[in-house]
């Protein structure tokens, strides 16, 4: 091997590490035992998403890009819209926080993005369940009780939290993808597309149904892109009434 061609594969070994694909299968829902949700029964407070999209660079580093995010919100929020109707229930959008109340509902955001990732990890992931979890039954997750004080004088009995994030693979980082393969045989993803949409209890802060991927089709910077996203995000909803045609084919057109 050249010393051009070692430095080259000693520099894909280095940018490989912890950006590797994703060997072990995982599953991508679950919903609490026990819970059902009867089709227009309740009132469901939706909240703002938390949208963030960017470029991710040769090395794996996420670059926010704020007009693509602001592309992304509009299109998402279009496509909720439009989805909210298939929900079997009422669904009530949150209205704009403002002085405490924005810290307090981005505090809560922030939390069901981490339980949500805790999911992933120590659930989905069949091989890599806590000991409390080992059955696929024992799906036992909370946001605390306290987080009724985000819905307080809307009257809504569940709160769905939406939450996705998009890295674009940068021209660099695609030519490291081949690079990675072609020099060392290591596969290298390029582009990170996540999602997660929950619905909480607000009486009890459990989370009672989770949908989340770590590998999320549509392009959310357009509107078919962001109604697939949507579709994908809620499918298995609960109580749901009917699902949009995109949804069915979102597994195979990824």
């Amino acid at each position: 091997m050249s010393v051009c061609r070692a430095a080259v594969a000693a520099c894909c070994v280095a940018l490989a590490i912890g950006a590797t694909e994703p060997v072990s299968a995982q599953e991508r829902s679950a919903v609490r035992p026990g819970f059902t949700l009867p089709r227009g029964t309740v009132q469901i407070l939706l909240l703002r998403p938390r949208i963030t999209v960017g470029a991710q660079s040769t090395a794996g580093l996420f670059q926010a890009n704020a007009d693509w995010t602001a592309q992304a919100r509009e299109r998402i929020d279009a496509a909720l819209a439009a989805a909210q109707r298939t929900l079997g229930n009422e669904v009530v959008r949150a209205p704009e926080a403002i002085g405490a109340d924005t810290r307090l509902v981005a505090d809560y955001q922030a939390l069901f993005a981490v339980v949500a990732q805790s999911v992933i990890d120590y659930q989905f992931f069949k091989g890599n369940r806590l000991p409390t979890k080992k059955r696929a039954d024992q799906f036992d997750w909370t946001l605390g009780p306290d987080v009724a004080r985000i819905a307080r004088g809307q009257g809504c009995d569940y709160a769905l939290f939406v939450d996705t994030e998009d890295a674009y693979g940068s021209t660099g980082r695609k030519i490291f993808q081949l690079l990675a393969a072609a020099t060392v045989g290591v596969g290298v993803r390029s582009g990170e597309h996540t999602g997660y949409a929950g619905l909480v209890d607000l009486r009890t802060g459990d989370l009672v149904w989770l949908n989340a991927d770590r590998q999320m089709g549509g392009d959310v910077r357009t509107p078919e892109g962001a109604a697939k996203r949507v579709a994908e995000l809620l499918e298995g909803f609960p109580g749901r009434a009917e699902v949009p045609a995109a949804s069915a084919t979102s597994q195979e057109a990824r």
